[in-house]
């Protein structure tokens, strides 16, 4: 790869000699006919970037662009036959009264934030378990967010709430600006339903808090200068007692300001009270530590482990590499517990809870008050477990959950043995159940009607060898009577990073503006991934980058070889880190792929550990700062493998203005950068709605029906 800066040259050059400008000049055209006619790389120095100006989020220059790039494509996806029924069918899909209202357990009430087009930012609510549980349940409203916006004059969006336990009858309320990661805290009474005046409050930042008692809290925050690390988190940890300013606060942990973060939280149980403390090392590793008797002590369990939850005096953790205590070996993805006394006096009193195969991983687990909830996926579908501790081994109950789909567990309760689990696959609508561990009872509460009609429709599940000749599998949702002709319009979407798995799921938008318009659909389960334990997900860290851009290349060359399509009606789709995974798809193996929608992505992978949350994904990306490893990221990163002359498929961008956690500046770049080398690119920045890219279910609507029309528009016949 090279760099030239001609205007540099052309100075140097005029020095030396003045005379000769003709001469030189047609040196300069020749050596841009020679990059033109090359595709040479335009990869600039970090200082020499001309469009580093487009990082200024709120630049007056940069919101003039934004605006002025998201008029052009917005005249032009509007105006797509199919995108007002779009936008409307999305529109009443998301404000639908069918919606299953999400429970959140919080001592004797179901606690629910609502958004419809009544109440766009949201109410939220509560109501008791057994109004809950006979359906059509009696609401009493706590929070109405659009009335609190329009008073405060800020579009605020509701980030969740920390109940004081066991009664919940106060809270600490996360708000946010436009859907920002970082949030301003208030103190809240449940019964009183109103912010308490003169109570604990915090302002904006990204942090968070946890009740200790009615006149403590756990505080992580930024607290002023040298409290924050440089992944943009709290770095230390506080002890706030009622009546003090939060600047006086105990700092009882400090982590360094290279951590990726320290947070503090509570976990209560019916028997006891824990402060843990997690002070973040780099994304995958961690040093536990729990706040007891005015001390901090360090728990000795491995540094990339996961602490899961403490039930009945047992710590709970998941492996995340084999760990050998005592002569013997706990597998890698492993679930195992230790006796929480016996920890802290540096005893390993360690029983085994569940060892994943070769197939299969663990998912999630969540402890009501006896009991130990876990989720498994096998060849990436679902099972539900149940644990619990006798005469000194785990044993296990099996769910009577459906099979052939995914199971999540929702909210459980600390006080007894129920909770809630959903399920649902690409054709079956989400239903909510209802479940009580202590006798294995299950309960249907609530299913989703159908959106669309699943009963055209099918699923299968193939593999596609991947460069290195591992099996990669993906599922392909299309009609009963596809026809393997080579032109169906198929989207392909998948993640491949941060051990997040991409399981089967009902989504209604889909079906509706792509099922019903024609379309297949595939979700790929490539390396990155957690589908087959942590293994999988580490197989496609920093130097082995590849491997997941190879995997999916893979799984859209199979589908090219068994003509479910070809690559002018191939589209793919990804977010965030699986922006980073289209971007990378489009400018490595253009001719596999026919359209792409890149949203709230990482691009500029030279820059991106400097901008934002970004120093927090070295663990998974790597260092561009050491030249070793920005050797191995440099073959991929998007913004800096686009050349000149080449046929890409065509790009539509999204992001947010107010994405604290994902620079807005990666796909502005990469837009500006597109356009500049003459590429037809397509863009639209919300000014809100943060790393989800959408705050209300208008927008939601609106950023999904103008991704679907760019697919229509350049897949379909």
């Amino acid at each position: 790869m090279y760099y030239i800066d001609v205007k540099k040259l052309l100075l140097n050059k005029m020095r030396v000699c003045k005379f000769k400008h003709i001469c030189l000049l047609m040196k300069i055209l020749f050596l841009f006919t020679i990059m033109s006619i090359a595709g040479v790389n335009q990869v600039f120095p970090e200082n020499d970037d001309p469009f580093l100006w487009l990082e200024e989020v709120h630049g007056e220059k940069a919101i003039q662009w934004v605006e002025e790039t998201n008029g052009e494509s917005l005249e032009l996806l509007t105006k797509h036959p199919k995108y007002q029924d779009i936008f409307q069918k999305n529109l009443e899909i998301y404000n639908s009264s069918d919606r299953i209202p999400a429970p959140s357990i919080r001592g004797e009430f179901i606690y629910n934030l609502w958004q419809d087009a009544d109440h766009v930012r949201g109410i939220w609510r509560r109501t008791t378990k057994e109004s809950y549980l006979r359906g059509n349940p009696d609401w009493d409203i706590l929070l109405d967010l659009d009335k609190m916006s329009e008073d405060d004059g800020v579009n605020w969006v509701f980030k969740g709430a920390s109940g004081l336990f066991p009664d919940y009858s106060r809270f600490m309320v996360s708000l946010s600006r436009g859907g920002a990661d970082a949030v301003i805290i208030r103190e809240f009474d449940a019964n009183n339903k109103s912010f308490v005046e003169g109570g604990f409050q915090l302002s904006e930042a990204k942090g968070g808090v946890s009740w200790l008692d009615e006149n403590r809290l756990i505080v992580s925050s930024d607290f002023g200068e040298g409290s924050m690390t440089a992944s943009g988190y709290p770095r230390q940890v506080r002890m706030w007692k009622r009546g003090y300013q939060v600047s006086d606060a105990t700092v009882i942990f400090e982590g360094g300001t290279d951590d990726v973060s320290s947070f503090g939280y509570v976990i209560n149980k019916a028997e006891n009270q824990y402060a843990i403390i997690r002070r973040g090392i780099t994304f995958y590793t961690s040093h536990y530590h729990v706040f007891k008797n005015e001390q901090v002590l360090k728990l000795d369990i491995p540094e990339d482990s996961d602490l899961v939850d403490i039930l009945n005096g047992q710590l709970i953790i998941n492996l995340k590499s084999d760990w050998k205590v005592s002569n013997k070996i706990y597998n890698q993805g492993a679930l195992v517990s230790l006796d929480y006394a016996d920890l802290l006096k540096g005893r390993h009193n360690i029983k085994l809870i569940l060892e994943p195969d070769k197939n299969s991983s663990v998912i999630s687990a969540s402890a009501t008050k006896n009991r130990l909830i876990v989720s498994t996926i096998r060849n990436v579908s679902s099972e539900l477990h149940s644990f619990a501790l006798k005469n000194g081994e785990w044993r296990a109950t099996k769910v009577n959950a459906p099979e052939m789909g995914t199971i999540s567990t929702g909210s459980v309760s600390g006080l007894s043995d129920e909770y809630f689990f959903w399920y649902q696959n690409f054709l079956t609508p989400s239903s909510l159940y209802f479940a009580n561990a202590a006798n294995n009872s299950v309960k249907q509460v609530q299913s989703l009607p159908d959106f669309f009609n699943a009963d055209k429709y099918r699923v299968w599940q193939h593999e596609a060898k991947s460069a290195d000749g591992t099996m990669i599998p993906y599922f392909i949702v299309g009609p009963e009577d596809i026809e393997y002709s080579g032109i169906n319009p198929t989207l392909l979407y998948a993640y491949g990073g941060f051990e997040v798995s991409m399981l089967p799921s009902y989504s209604a938008i889909t079906g509706n503006s792509w099922l019903e318009q024609g379309g297949v659909y595939v979700l790929a389960n490539i390396r990155g991934g957690g589908e087959f334990g942590p293994q999988w997900h580490q197989s496609g860290l920093k130097e082995n980058r590849q491997r997941v851009f190879d995997d999916f290349h893979a799984v859209a060359q199979d589908l090219i070889d068994k003509k479910i399509t070809s690559p002018g009606h191939l589209g793919i789709q990804g977010g965030s880190n699986g922006g980073l995974l289209v971007g990378a798809a489009f400018t490595q193996r253009p001719d596999l792929y026919g359209a792409v929608v890149c949203q709230v992505p990482l691009l500029d992978m030279k820059r991106y550990h400097k901008l934002l949350a970004g120093a927090s994904w070295v663990g998974e990306y790597g260092n561009p700062d050491i030249p070793e490893e920005w050797e191995f990221i440099k073959k991929y990163s998007p913004y800096h493998n686009l050349k000149r002359n080449q046929d890409y498929p065509e790009v539509f961008f999204t992001t947010s203005t107010r994405d604290d956690r994902v620079h807005p500046g990666h796909a502005r770049k990469m837009v500006a950068k597109m356009k500049d080398m003459g590429y037809n690119v397509y863009y639209y920045e919300n000014l809100e709605g943060g790393h989800a890219g959408a705050s209300t279910n208008e927008q939601r609507a609106m950023t999904s029906a103008l991704g679907f029309s760019f697919l229509l528009m350049k897949l379909s016949n």
